[in-house]
C-alpha cells in the first residue's frame, strides 16, 4: 500500500514513512492510494473471529510489508485487548461503548496501535523520535498512556488551558517520564496550528525528528475502523444495517468509519454529530466550507473549528458534494440540548451518556424521528462519563461511579508548562 498527500505535491510513501513523518512534506495528509475490499466470507464469518484476528485482517493491507506478519499480529492483539460492547439503550438505539481501554476513551485504539508501530520502526533507526500532539481532551491521555516508557520516543502534548476536563488533564499531566505536557493559553485550534507550524519548520526538523500522534497520522487514524466491525459483529439485524452516529470534532473517527464502509462493512447512513462548532453542518447546507474559531462547549473534545480530517472525507467521496450528502448527514447540537439529552436518557432508560455520546444520541434520535422509516441505529459512546463528571453530575444529580484507574490519578500533582499560543514559545521549548 502506498499513500499520497491530499495536497498532491509530495511523492507517495509506504506505511512506515507515512507513520514516521505524520504529515506529508507538502503539509497535506497521507491517504491510501486504494481502499481494500473485504471478502464476503470475511464479513459473513465475523462472529467466528476474535477481535485480534479482525483487527489484523483489516489493517494488514494498509501496513503491507513494512511490519512482519507475526509482529503485526502481536500489535493488533495488544491494541484491542479490551471489550467493545454494543449495549441496547432503547428498542431502536444502541450504544457502542468505546471506553473500556486504559484511558477510558475511544482514542486508546489508535494510540496503542500507533505507539507499537512507532516503537517497532524506531528500532530500525538511531536517535530519538519526538511525538508532537495537540489535544482537545482525550487524545492527550490516550497518547500519554500508549507511549509511556516507550524506548526512543519522547512525547510533547499541547492542550488548551482550562478547556479540558479535570480527569482529562490529570491523565495527560501526571505520568512524567518521557511524557511532557504544554498548557497553551488558547484554543485547540491554536494547539493544532502550532503543531502544524512545527512540522513545516525546516530548521526545527533538521534538529529534531518529529512525528505526529494526532489523527492526521495514518497509524492513529486507520485502526479506528476496527470497532465499526465489532459493532457489526454484534448487530442482530444483518438484513437491516444500522445508521451510525459519530461524535465529530477533528473528523478522524467518522472518516475511519467511512473507510470501513468502503471496505464493505454494511452501514445504512452516517451522522456527523457536532456541538456548537458547526463548520461541517454548515457545509452540508450549501457546500461551502468556512473554518471558524473554535467555541468552548461542555463536549470539549469536539471543540474544533477547522477539522483536519475533513479533507479525508472529501477524498473518500472524490470531492463530490452530492455523494457526501447521500451517505452522511450532519447536525449541530447545543449545550442545552446536550444536557437535556443526558438527563432524559438517564431518567427514561437508566443509561448514562457522557456529553459527547449525548451529542451523538441526540443527532441519531433526530434522524430516526420518522416513525415510518423503521430504522435502528448506533451512537458511539466515546468516553466514560467519569471523564466529564464535573459536567454530568450537576445535570443528573447523581455521582458517577469512579473506576479505580481514575481514583489513582486524581490526587497526583499536575505537571505542565504554560506557554502562550505564539509558535516561537513552542519552538524554544522543543530545542532547549
Amino acid at each position: 500500500m502506498k499513500y499520497f498527500s491530499t495536497n498532491k505535491q509530495s511523492t507517495v510513501a509506504d506505511f512506515r514513512e507515512a507513520t514516521i513523518r505524520g504529515q506529508a512534506p507538502d503539509k497535506g495528509l497521507y491517504f491510501p492510494e486504494s481502499i481494500p475490499h473485504a471478502s464476503a466470507s470475511f464479513l459473513d464469518n465475523l462472529d467466528k473471529l476474535s477481535r485480534a484476528e479482525i483487527a489484523y485482517q483489516i489493517i494488514r493491507p494498509y501496513v503491507g510489508n513494512t511490519i512482519p506478519d507475526t509482529e503485526l499480529q502481536r500489535i493488533a492483539a495488544e491494541t484491542v485487548d479490551f471489550e467493545f460492547p454494543l449495549v441496547p439503550v432503547t428498542r431502536e438505539i444502541f450504544s457502542l461503548e468505546l471506553f473500556h481501554g486504559p484511558t477510558l476513551a475511544f482514542k486508546d485504539v489508535g494510540a496503542r496501535f500507533m505507539s507499537r508501530c512507532l516503537s517497532y520502526f524506531s528500532k530500525e533507526r538511531s536517535g530519538k523520535v519526538t511525538v508532537l500532539v495537540a489535544t482537545s481532551g482525550d487524545t492527550g491521555g490516550a497518547v500519554a498512556s500508549g507511549f509511556y516508557q516507550v524506548d526512543g520516543v519522547e512525547v510533547v502534548i499541547l492542550y488548551p488551558s482550562a478547556k479540558v476536563s479535570t480527569v482529562q488533564e490529570k491523565q495527560l499531566t501526571t505520568l512524567g517520564g518521557n511524557i511532557r505536557a504544554l498548557e497553551v493559553e488558547g484554543s485547540f485550534d491554536d494547539c493544532q496550528r502550532m503543531v502544524k507550524q512545527a512540522f513545516g519548520d525546516a530548521e526545527l526538523n533538521s534538529k529534531l525528528f518529529l512525528t505526529s500522534a494526532n489523527s492526521i497520522n495514518v497509524a492513529r487514524w486507520l485502526p479506528q475502523q476496527f470497532y465499526y466491525f465489532y459493532a457489526w459483529q454484534q448487530w442482530q439485524w444483518k438484513d437491516d444495517p444500522p445508521v451510525i452516529s459519530v461524535p465529530s470534532g477533528n473528523f478522524g473517527n467518522i472518516c475511519a468509519g467511512i473507510v470501513a464502509y468502503r471496505t464493505g462493512l454494511p452501514v445504512k447512513h452516517f451522522i456527523a454529530a457536532c456541538n456548537a462548532n458547526d463548520v461541517v453542518p454548515a457545509y452540508f447546507r450549501d457546500g461551502n466550507y468556512q473554518p471558524q474559531p473554535a467555541r468552548p462547549t461542555i463536549s470539549n473534545a469536539m471543540d474544533v473549528g477547522d477539522p483536519s480530517n475533513f479533507i479525508r472525507m472529501l477524498e473518500l467521496f472524490d470531492h463530490r458534494f452530492g455523494a457526501i450528502k447521500e451517505m452522511v448527514s450532519s447536525y449541530s447540537i447545543s449545550d442545552e440540548e446536550t444536557r437535556q439529552t443526558m438527563l432524559d436518557v438517564k431518567k427514561e432508560t437508566g443509561y448514562q451518556t457522557d456529553p459527547h455520546g449525548a451529542v451523538a444520541y441526540h443527532a441519531l434520535h433526530r434522524y430516526l424521528a420518522n416513525p415510518d422509516a423503521h430504522l435502528k441505529g448506533i451512537f458511539l459512546e466515546t468516553a466514560h462519563p467519569i471523564k466529564f463528571f464535573d459536567v454530568v453530575e450537576p445535570v443528573t444529580g447523581e455521582k458517577v461511579p469512579m473506576p479505580e484507574s481514575i481514583r489513582q490519578i486524581m490526587d497526583k500533582p499536575k505537571v505542565s508548562t504554560k506557554i502562550s499560543s505564539d509558535y516561537n514559545e513552542l519552538r524554544e521549548f522543543l530545542v532547549k
